[in-house]
């Protein structure tokens, strides 16, 4: 077998794992869901209270890049999230032009319990698999998140390919 055989085949055992990765996924994140819905908050809106809970007193912008949304969306969202009342605003100490956002003690309240819902369910899943399924998948996410973090943008390439670890 030559080089250019070799690599295309591995290439294409990435694209089938790739799109076995993607179905699993798309079927745990859809039952997921059902387990621990989101409701009264959409996708979105649950990305926003999750980036307030590690940056309080954040203004529009700023969240807006954090999630790479047009103001005008961050806005709408906010409003939404601030009509719940899970989301606070308030005047920036730094620029009266500008609002900080933070989450409110109900929006707090919000995330704790949908993490301990999401916490259980995954953890009566884990614990139903074999020690050596467990094994396994600790390895299998501890490679992807290196590789992933290995070939973030930004980071310069090492003699191999990769991206210079930090």
């Amino acid at each position: 077998m030559d080089s250019e055989t070799s690599i295309r085949g591995g290439q294409d055992a990435a694209t089938h794992a790739a799109r076995e990765v993607i179905e699993l996924l798309e079927v745990l994140w859809s039952r997921g869901r059902d387990i621990a819905p989101t409701a009264p908050v959409s996708s979105s809106q649950l990305r926003v209270l999750y980036v307030l809970d590690g940056a309080q007193g954040i203004n529009l912008r700023t969240l807006g890049e954090c999630l790479g949304s047009a103001p005008s969306s961050v806005s709408r969202m906010c409003d939404r999230l601030h009509a719940l009342g899970f989301i606070e605003r308030s005047l920036s100490s730094a620029s009266r032009r500008e609002l900080e956002l933070r989450l409110s003690s109900r929006g707090k309240n919000y995330l704790n319990e949908l993490r301990a819902r999401r916490e259980s369910a995954l953890l009566d899943a884990i614990s139903a698999m074999r020690p050596t399924e467990r094994s396994a998948l600790v390895r299998g996410l501890s490679g992807f998140q290196r590789v992933v973090e290995d070939t973030a943008p930004g980071r310069p390439p090492t003699r191999d390919g990769t991206a210079e670890s930090a």
